[in-house]
């Protein structure tokens, strides 16, 4: 049994990472019984599945967004705004790097923090896979900077547009990546377009956005089920957007991309989202074992395969499955693994042995925006998957993101905020213009 307060870290404060710090500060913070330290670069938590509404504007990010300050004080553990810089395993220390001002004024010198357990759940980037031109040319969307970027950058262009005395010419928006992102974000556009005129954009209509997906496998959201897929294609063709499959980015240029089939494909924004990475500085931090895309490799018990007081989750961790192959880098993936080194941590405390971890695929389900949402249900818990779609398959998506909360705030108060949020809609404008 331990008697010492055990000094638990986790870095990244994605949907796992503060899922296990709340659930670690409720039961052994406290009680007393250990000091838990959240660690990210951000004061505040915005579930990333959400950052495709904050581009196009159609979800407001102050009303949705979690202090991460005030979380922990209510759920007894400490946070600490910063980036981790290196991990020193024989002093079990932390390195985080200075904090400046926009000026460039250091603010908070460098910072060591020490561990007995730490949890690395600091999630992926997107992976441009060295494609010349695409960081220069070309948005990412990891974070809420990178969504309110597009966001200032698509209304610019339609703000151009429809002050234009010829308007002929609509805005031409590229998509690289036909996974759940570039998905979602090419049907919430029309979406957006459509409220902009609501609020005083008068000469937008569909007719005024041209969207390209373009995707380099054989088809979209590969990673779903064939029906699904061609449903999700048939539905964006709907609404107007082009999906080029077989299609591979060769470079990035101010005005458009170029594919290996020699054609090119004019935009006046672009967005990159094929692909995920760990983090560049993660590739073989303090000498753990990491893959090629920088993911920590772990053991089944989701620790490192080279320090067990060091595990990894959620997009950061390479794990790999019984049956071949490697977990994927779903919500529902860090959520799991969340729970699982919760309870091997508590069960390493009572000297008990550390049990494995088991993905769950509880299917996967991509929303269209208002028009439609189309996925899979129960995935390998059943004898294969039931589709669903449209009202049904909408609430099962919404229901996710309750899910997450219920996890962070329990039954009562999330049922308090679902409530406030239908207020919201009520007095305050839906989309987001500035």
């Amino acid at each position: 049994m331990t008697t010492t307060k055990q000094k638990i870290v986790i870095v990244g404060g994605g949907a796992g990472g503060l899922e296990l710090a709340t659930q670690l500060g409720n039961k052994l913070g406290r009680k007393g019984e250990a000091e838990i330290t959240l660690i990210d670069r951000n004061p505040t938590h915005l579930w990333k599945p959400l950052l495709h509404e904050i581009a196009t504007g159609s979800m407001d990010e102050g009303i949705d967004a979690l202090s991460y300050m005030a979380h922990a004080h209510h759920h007894h553990f400490q946070f600490q705004l910063g980036s981790l810089v290196n991990i020193d395993r024989e002093t079990q220390q932390l390195e985080l790097a200075p904090i400046h001002d926009a000026q460039g004024n250091v603010l908070v010198e460098t910072r060591s923090i020490g561990y007995d357990t730490l949890v690395m759940a600091l999630g992926s980037t997107s992976n441009d896979f060295g494609t010349q031109g695409v960081k220069d040319h070309c948005i990412y969307l990891d974070n809420p900077q990178q969504a309110h970027r597009f966001r200032n950058e698509m209304l610019n262009q339609f703000l151009k547009h429809s002050s234009a005395q010829q308007n002929d010419k609509p805005v031409n928006i590229a998509i690289v990546g036909g996974g759940a992102t570039g998905v979602e974000l090419s049907a919430e556009l029309y979406n957006a377009v459509k409220q902009l005129n609501s609020y005083g954009y008068k000469t937008l209509g569909r007719e005024a956005l041209n969207v390209t997906l373009v995707e380099a496998g054989e088809r979209i959201l590969p990673a779903l089920p064939t029906r699904i897929s061609a449903a999700a294609h048939q539905e964006l063709t709907k609404l107007g957007v082009q999906v080029k499959t077989g299609t591979m980015v060769t470079s990035a240029q101010q005005d458009g991309l170029n594919t290996k089939d020699g054609s090119f494909i004019a935009a006046d924004l672009m967005v990159w989202a094929a692909g995920i990475k760990a983090p560049d500085f993660m590739k073989e931090i303090a000498g753990l074992e990491t893959n090629r895309i920088n993911q920590l490799v772990v053991q089944p018990t989701l620790q490192t395969t080279r320090d067990e007081n060091i595990y990894a989750i959620g997009d950061c961790a390479s794990c790999a499955l019984p049956e071949g192959g490697f977990v994927p880098p779903r919500a529902q993936s860090a959520h799991q693994m969340a729970s699982q080194v919760l309870k091997n941590i508590l069960a390493s405390r009572k000297g008990k042995p550390q049990t494995a971890y088991k993905y769950k695929d509880h299917g996967s389900l991509v929303s269209l925006s208002r028009f439609s949402t189309v996925g899979s249900l129960m995935g390998n818990l059943m004898h294969g998957s039931m589709m669903v779609e449209g009202r049904i398959a909408r609430l099962v998506y919404l229901s996710l993101y309750r899910m997450h909360q219920v996890a962070l705030h329990g039954y009562f108060r999330t049922g308090l905020m679902m409530l406030s949020g239908s207020i919201n809609k009520v007095i305050r404008p839906k989309l987001k213009l500035h």
